[in-house]
């Protein structure tokens, strides 16, 4: 793992990190030699278990962008999660769609940064961690946060996100 201290981030890590230092967040961006594309392969890189990375997916619902920031370790179950957050169906976003509402791509969305803030869950399964690790606007930039970090951050709801 890099550390980006004193080295330029790319423009969409730039804009993370200007998110999480407005929020007074204090782990900063940090550039990866290898791909954090999935939490796989995140996990690898940074060497802790694949439960710690939370993966930022976005969703819609109705016509509105969501965000479910979930545990590497399973898979949202959408038809449980909407039922238990209240909203209608949840179907994933399509990669334009995910550029459209966060500004970021598909492989690097970041819980912040957006242009505008998205409704948020936070997967309970994370709560499980002490730390964990989100994406910071592209695959190859990351920064470290908890579960409670990333509820404030969002001002998302903490809910399992699973079956």
């Amino acid at each position: 793992m890099e550390s980006t201290e004193g080295a330029r981030l790319p423009a969409r890590s730039q804009q993370v990190a200007r998110a999480l230092a407005a929020a007074g967040v204090a782990g900063g961006v940090r550039e990866l030699s290898d791909s954090a594309r999935t939490a796989v392969e995140a996990a690898a890189a940074l060497g802790c278990d694949v439960g710690a990375i939370a993966n930022s997916l976005v969703f819609i619902s109705g016509d509105e962008p969501v965000l479910v920031l979930t545990s590497g370790r399973h898979k949202v179950d959408t038809t449980a999660l909407a039922a238990r957050w209240g909203r209608g169906p949840l179907r994933r976003a399509t990669a334009e769609q995910v550029r459209a509402a966060t500004s970021q791509a598909i492989g690097g969305v970041a819980p912040v940064g957006h242009p505008k803030p998205l409704p948020t869950v936070v997967d309970t399964a994370l709560t499980e961690y002490p730390q964990v690790w989100a994406a910071a606007g592209t695959p190859h930039t990351v920064f470290p946060t908890t579960a409670a970090e990333l509820v404030e951050l969002t001002g998302g709801r903490l809910l399992p996100v699973g079956p």
